[in-house]
């Protein structure tokens, strides 16, 4: 018998499929060792080793079945993922296991396919030990950081507050934008815009000034705008230039996990940790009816466009027989990866074009689909052929001033037919402007002039998305890191989202304020990156690891010093919309021991408090009562919130509002929290009484990759999740 380990029991159930009799396919459900939770567990005294050891009983547990298996086995494999913190556990597997490091025991496949799988089994390796490495300076380097500066934090400012080499960065960022959009001085502008006709020639089309005596020109006050539309109104239209072309835009490449994170935050609506977690479903495979347990996806932390030629082929295979030659380019497209990219990975891709998302969409969870849908999508259309407009460019006078007017038409749709782009409507508007044709000198009738005051805007905040593609941007994390670092920043309070815009905190804007003062290296954003790349060196080059740690963490000693020193900051309080019933000064908001409360800031004249619980008046909604056409009233009631006719009492129409929590796991649909007639909270699908899903405790809308039973949060929990099959042990400890 033939062992291979692997990560996750999902991904173990995918390989044994392919492999067949002669092999046993195991798992280590990720990390075999941790650092210990409650000490450094660096031995500084031997080059900052890190104390590794099986913190947790099921880590012991694997150990001791794993080494079971491992003496019957005639061969073993080390099939982690293909990444450093795969590497670092196929290593720690191998020194817990007592194998061979002289043997070739190491195999890597970029996707879960029976020809990737025995293609890694004719052709192991050895385990690569800069990988390691490099693992082990980032998992040392954040954990001295973390243990070293969170404590700092907590005496100085707050407890449970926390800080991080990326965390601490990318928080920087989010609150410099803050502050940028705070100090923005908005400027005063003036749009004119005519809409103007050629005699005998349609449709008429619209010029927006953007000169005067030939040069570019933007009007700033209303005296300027009076002057000139004194000169348009009264002034002949005559056309100066025409310039007519045929453009062209070229598809995007396929995702990688920054760009995938991002479209889907923006096309989607789900978070980054959402789309990860997704997305190593995809990966690692799972039961879909009628196919049994299949793998869709390649790899998924990848920073690489690349893509193997057999998989381009592929597509453009595909993409002829399902849209037509005339969608097939010439020869394939070929995308460059950023100069940064770890490029050991391809791009993440379908593994089988034959398995279409509509061929699966009602075998799987929602968000399974409309995920492998957009990969899918994305992938196929990276080797379509260019989009084609044709593009017009005028340019108009009348008096001094110059108008300007662009139009772009679609000729050929091209690779937009498989994979449209998000566009502002601004732009879709300007694109899709049709003007009649035009010669220079051709004089124009003004049909109308259309002025606009405006002021210029703050930059906007960052959404999920923009803030991922700026880290990439500036090289602060790496893929694999992003929707943790989001989860953490969430998590610490240091930023809230108000719609898709991210805004931080008043703690979270005093932490980096604080950080900034006393270490000011660990929130520079340029520093970060650098420390990247010194760590993506120790992979690359072979740098001693420990090296590079002890250069990052004997200055932030002596920085700790001189923080301790300094004055407890006092925090700024959060000023509430509630007024005080005794002295009619303003509430605050303030965190004690129990969390968050209202406290008179009139304290101590005033020691009113009270709870931020307390029943709220009733909120006016655009719903309109079906019974008597008046507004309904959000209202809290003994079993959360309703929908109130507010025409009560002559009108007591009611009705709940349902708080969607998941898709059902069986059949797809809406998970709604719902209240028993004895007033407990219990979860139902909205496809009863065709589906009978019910949960007591909140369902997350996936399944277990062991016994196949809906998965649920732990109560009490941050997000911890367990099996509702109380006698499977499955603790969400997979994912890494």
């Amino acid at each position: 018998m033939k062992l291979v380990i692997v990560e996750s029991p999902a991904k173990a159930k995918t390989i044994g499929k392919y492999l067949g009799e002669g092999y046993k396919v195991d798992a280590s459900r990720g990390h075999i060792w941790d650092l210990p939770e409650k000490t450094m567990g660096v031995d500084f005294k031997n080059n900052y080793k890190p104390e590794l050891e099986a913190r947790k009983p099921e880590q012991k547990e694997t150990i001791a079945r794993l080494r079971q298996e491992v003496a019957k086995a005639e061969q073993v494999y080390l099939a982690t993922d293909p990444d450093r913190e795969g590497e670092a556990i196929s290593y720690h597997l191998q020194c817990a296991l007592n194998l061979d490091p002289n043997e070739k025991n190491r195999i890597m496949f970029n996707e879960i396919s029976k020809k990737a799988v025995n293609a890694a089994i004719q052709n192991p390796k050895y385990i690569n030990k800069g990988l390691v490495d490099a693992q082990q300076a980032r998992r040392v380097l954040d954990r001295l950081v973390g243990y070293t500066l969170s404590p700092v934090l907590c005496k100085k400012i707050r407890n449970k507050l926390s800080a991080g080499r990326v965390q601490s960065a990318a928080l920087r960022l989010i609150v410099d934008r803050e502050k940028e959009i705070q100090s923005f001085k908005p400027e005063e502008y003036w749009t004119v815009a005519a809409t103007l006709d050629k005699p005998n020639a349609k449709p008429s089309f619209t010029a927006n000034l953007t000169e005067k005596d030939g040069k570019k020109y933007k009007i700033q006050n209303k005296e300027q705008c009076e002057d000139a539309l004194s000169v348009l109104n009264n002034g002949e239209f005559t056309v100066t230039n025409v310039k007519k072309a045929v453009t062209q835009s070229k598809p995007l490449p396929p995702f990688t996990t920054s760009t995938m994170q991002q479209d889907a935050v923006n096309k989607l609506k789900m978070t980054s940790a959402v789309a990860m977690s997704v997305a190593q479903q995809l990966y690692e495979g799972f039961d879909i009816a009628g196919m049994g347990h299949v793998a869709l996806v390649t790899y998924i932390r990848t920073d690489s466009v690349r893509v193997s030629t057999d998989a381009v082929a592929s597509a453009r295979e595909t993409i002829a027989v399902k849209y037509g030659q005339e969608y097939l380019p010439e020869k394939p497209n070929f995308y460059a990866s950023k100069k940064q990219a770890q490029d050991a990975h391809e791009a993440i891709r379908p593994i089988n074009l034959d398995i279409t998302p509509e061929s699966i969409k009602d075998k799987v969870q929602r968000n399974q689909y409309l995920l492998y849908k957009l990969i899918y999508q994305r992938f196929l259309a990276s080797q379509a052929a260019n989009a084609t407009y044709n593009s017009v460019n005028v340019n108009v006078s009348c008096g001094e001033y110059g108008l300007t007017a662009t139009g772009k038409t679609l000729i050929f749709e091209g690779y937009l037919a498989i994979y449209g782009e998000t566009k502002s409507k601004e732009n879709e508007e300007g694109e899709n402007a049709v003007i009649p044709p035009l010669e220079i000198g051709d004089k124009l009738e003004l049909i109308k002039l259309k002025h606009e005051q405006k002021f210029t805007k703050p930059p906007a905040r960052f959404t999920e998305a923009s803030i991922i593609k700026t880290m990439e941007e500036k090289g602060i994390g790496r893929p694999s890191t992003y929707a943790a670092t989001m989860q953490t920043l969430y998590k610490r309070e240091y930023i809230t989202k108000d719609g898709k815009a991210l805004a931080p905190s008043t703690l979270g804007i005093q932490v980096t304020d604080y950080l900034q003062q006393y270490f000011g290296k660990i929130v520079d954003v340029q520093f970060t990156a650098e420390m990247e790349d010194k760590l993506d060196a120790i992979e690359d080059n072979g740098e001693q690891w420990y090296k590079i740690v002890d250069e990052f963490y004997q200055p932030m000693l002596d920085e700790v010093k001189v923080a301790m020193h300094g004055e407890k900051i006092v925090l700024q309080d959060e000023v509430s919309d509630e007024i005080c019933e005794k002295c009619g000064s303003p509430m605050v908001i303030r965190t004690g021991r129990y969390g968050k409360y209202l406290a008179c800031s009139n304290y101590p004249n005033c020691s009113n408090m009270k709870s931020l619980k307390e029943k709220a008046p009733p909120k006016e909604t655009d719903i309109e009562c079906e019974i008597c056409g008046a507004k309904m009233l959000e209202r809290q009631g003994r079993y959360g919130k309703y929908l109130a006719c507010s025409n009560y009492p002559n009108c007591k129409n009611t009705k709940p509002i349902t708080e969607v929590v998941a898709q059902c796991p069986k059949c797809g649909k809406d998970v709604i929290k719902r209240i028993s007639k004895k007033g407990t909270v219990f979860y139902g699908c909205t496809g009863y009484p065709d589906c009978d899903f019910v949960s007591w405790d909140v369902p997350t809308g996936k399944m277990c990759p062991i016994c196949g039973s809906h998965l649920v949060y732990k109560k009490g929990s941050d997000g911890v999740v367990r099996c509702s099959n109380k006698e499977c042990n499955y603790d969400g400890g997979e994912s890494k």
